[in-house]
């Protein structure tokens, strides 16, 4: 008998959710985020799963986290998210480069890590909201280091019942990033460039999450507020199954035999992906190390050095802008882990970090992150790294994965470890020309980026991508720019006065 899996607050608060309402609503009452009762431990064996295609590896694992779906209304979402928009059928190859293994998470329709999951989120939630029996209009509200942005306006672009509204730091994403962005189609969809950092952004869109009165009148006129960042469990459950689907992958290619560990290195800034690879591997995936790769912004390398979190510290804006974080709100669902659901022990924490500036965990608590490993990797050791795999591989990577890539030479030197390692490659090099060329031969620094998509084409072999071709041809939809302080005006006007007219 299938046994019901509901969610809680990391907070505190005692009443539970189905998986329907947790997509739905996103954020918890009391400002906390959305956590299974339980992690569900598969029951289906690996020499069956291995046999699976995506699609059906997909439905295995999210099942036991959907319970309140029935196997149709999944089984469609599925379907409808991994279909013709990836341009492979695999929908994430794993390619083998000079001993390691990446994960190509970027074969979607923005060509980020983050359509893995906003690509079916849609769908998601249009089931949700019939099961809640809700008429509402589902405003998704989203603030984005550069790659969560384009994937929430694509998935979610001329859906009905919803709106999506994008906030984005003015002058901290890639030129492609921003172009993408603002030249997105859709009666339904708005970008908002802010005069600030991806923090800013993320501290606004919580706020107005937690204001009461700006929610009340939000339900009066008929609207819901959700979420498309990485705080919905409903995009943290899709990515979980990326990482069996490499595991398996190498079991079935016999690289490594079956329930042997492995290593994961993943490049995170707000610490969705990487829990999702602990998620997987608290259901059963045979994982040694799960290596988490920070850029010059280390507040997650230090958090697993001292067991101290200190966002105390100046923003360091870099080449790998989806990681310039210095709050990173999924480590709140790893604490509520490590505390065994202690409440009052993450508020006080959660407390410290809002109005000190940084928290610290106890000799328990950090005993309790030893599946994880935390390093960091300067500009110059990310540059370093795109040139170092391109020469010896003729295979490019983009900034972010050229930190993990880094970050995982300083765990060879320090360990020694030899266990088969997967580095998951969250962003298409096309994504940052600029800085993946110039990497490579200083001779492209003076082009501008949107000219290096063809000379990285002709240098890489690989055919432009669909989503950029022409891109900087492409009609500018949206030009608003707002003040951090006035995000939530900006929203009431895009609500309300829009509405009017």
């Amino acid at each position: 008998m299938k046994k019901n899996i509901f969610y809680h607050s990391t907070r505190g608060s005692k009443e539970k959710k189905n998986s329907s309402e947790a997509i739905v609503y996103g954020i918890a009452d009391d400002g906390g985020l959305f956590i299974p009762t339980k992690i569900p431990k598969l029951k289906i064996d690996f020499s069956q799963l291995k046999e699976f295609n995506y699609h059906e590896l997909s439905y295995q694992i999210m099942k036991e986290y959907l319970t309140d779906f029935s196997e149709k209304d999944l089984r469609d979402c599925i379907n409808k998210a991994y279909d013709h928009k990836f341009d492979t059928d695999v929908i994430v190859p794993l390619k083998k480069k000079m001993g390691i293994y990446f994960l190509e998470l970027y074969h979607g329709p923005t060509l980020a890590f983050k359509d893995m999951a906003l690509s079916i989120l849609p769908y998601l939630l249009q089931v949700a909201l019939k099961k809640l029996n809700l008429n509402k209009q589902v405003v998704i509200l989203t603030a984005t280091s550069g790659d969560t942005g384009k994937a929430a306006l694509a998935g979610f672009a001329n859906v009905p019942g919803t709106r999506v509204i994008v906030f984005f730091p003015q002058d901290g994403v890639s030129t492609i990033q921003e172009r993408q962005m603002l030249t997105q189609a859709g009666e339904n969809t708005h970008v908002i460039g802010i005069l600030g950092n991806f923090d800013d952004a993320q501290r606004g869109v919580k706020e107005i999450f937690n204001n009461r009165l700006f929610g009340e009148m939000i339900q009066k006129n008929n609207f819901i507020l959700s979420s498309a960042n990485s705080i919905n469990i409903g995009r943290l459950i899709p990515q979980i199954v990326y990482y069996f689907y490499a595991y398996l992958d190498l079991v079935k290619k016999g690289e490594i035999f079956q329930g042997e560990k492995i290593n994961f290195v993943v490049p995170t800034g707000n610490f969705g992906n990487i829990l999702a690879a602990y998620y997987a591997k608290e259901m059963g995936l045979p994982v040694k190390k799960l290596i988490c790769a920070s850029n010059e912004n280390k507040v997650l390398t230090d958090f697993f050095k001292k067991g101290i979190y200190d966002r105390r510290r100046q923003l360091k804006m870099t080449i790998s802008p989806s990681m310039d974080i210095l709050v990173s709100s999924n480590l709140e669902r790893l604490l509520s882990i490590i505390s065994h659901n202690n409440a009052n022990q993450i508020n006080a924490m959660i407390s410290g970090l809002n109005k000190k500036g940084f928290y610290q965990i106890n000799s328990t608590y950090r005993k309790n992150l030893s599946s994880f490993y935390g390093e960091c990797a300067s500009q110059e050791e990310t540059l370093i790294g795109i040139k170092k795999v391109f020469d010896a591989s003729n295979y490019l990577i983009d900034p972010h994965t050229a930190v993990g890539y880094a970050v995982y030479q300083k765990y060879l030197s320090e360990t020694r470890d030899n266990t088969h390692t997967i580095i998951v490659a969250t962003a298409s090099p096309f994504k940052f020309t600029k800085s993946v060329m110039s990497a490579i031969d200083k001779k492209y620094e003076k082009m501008n980026e949107f000219k290096l998509i063809e000379k990285m084409a002709d240098l890489s072999r690989i055919s432009i991508p669909a989503e950029i071709r022409n891109i900087e041809k492409k009609p500018i939809l949206h030009s608003i720019v707002c003040r951090k302080d006035k995000m939530k005006e900006k929203l009431h006007e895009i609500l309300f006065t829009e509405r009017k007219n």
